[in-house]
């Protein structure tokens, strides 16, 4: 007598995997960090900016014999100009970007409403050149060709490489970018702030900001830190020493 064979638990069985491997897959499940852009591009860019850009201001003015009056309006100038212009600038850029795939994305729909079959062989083609067999790939171009919102996702992150659900927002971008430059700004102007007229203690704490924030950043990014730490001083010196030798120049011509 014929006795009937069961899979075990957690096997496979002709190709389809038991509840045990989903709840398995759904444990090993993975998260990875936000690679987009909409906000950390633009508020580690506008710290480092901030910082760089107003550090080199004071020791541009400083080098240059200026009162600590001067010295705390120029930084506060600095930092107000800067915010300002690195806010207006990453909406524009955000703004525009976004505007430019959307008119792409908007020809892609019109393409895919007027020409569904050429489309379709189109996917089932970009699919055959990831590796998928051919009889797979007509099969899944043609029951993601019937849904219209999701074959439209498909080719737009097949042949565009983004997902229009997904874009940056220009306001976030703006907001970072601002924020974060104004932090970096204020850094370097501290020592001033609070009385301290000394252009090597401001000096000092920039370059302690530098290493911390671009050790940081490397850090983010799976990078080691001191490689990150050491190229943002070595940039951030560099800026500082070539303002602070101008206004060290202009300020004995004019002396």
């Amino acid at each position: 007598m014929a006795t009937e064979k069961r899979a075990r638990p957690g096997k496979e069985q002709h190709g389809k995997l038991g509840p045990d491997a989903y709840a398995r897959a759904h444990e090993h499940g993975h998260h990875h960090r936000d690679v987009s852009g909409g906000w950390l591009r633009p508020a580690v860019f506008g710290a480092m900016d901030g910082l760089v850009t107003n550090v080199s201001l004071i020791a541009g003015v400083g080098g240059g014999g200026a009162s600590a009056h001067t010295i705390v309006l120029t930084g506060l100038a600095g930092l107000a100009a800067g915010a300002g212009s690195m806010a207006a600038g990453e909406y524009v850029s955000v703004s525009s970007q976004n505007e430019l795939i959307m008119a792409e994305v908007d020809k892609e729909r019109l393409e895919l409403e007027h020409h569904p079959r050429a489309e379709q062989a189109e996917l089932a083609g970009m699919l055959r050149a990831r590796g998928v067999s051919a009889a797979t790939a007509n099969q899944a171009a043609a029951e993601i060709s019937a849904h219209p919102d999701q074959a439209l996702a498909v080719h737009t992150l097949e042949e565009l490489g983004v997902d229009p659900g997904e874009l940056p927002s220009p306001a976030v971008a703006a907001g970072a970018s601002l924020a974060s430059f104004a932090l970096g700004a204020v850094i370097p102007l501290f020592p001033y702030l609070i009385g301290l007229d000394l252009l090597a203690v401001t000096l000092g704490l920039a370059a302690v900001a530098a290493v911390a924030g671009g050790g940081i950043v490397a850090r983010l990014t799976g990078r080691p830190f001191w490689r990150g730490a050491a190229r943002q001083l070595i940039l951030g010196a560099a800026a500082a020493a070539i303002t602070y030798g101008i206004g060290a120049a202009v300020g004995h011509v004019a002396a």
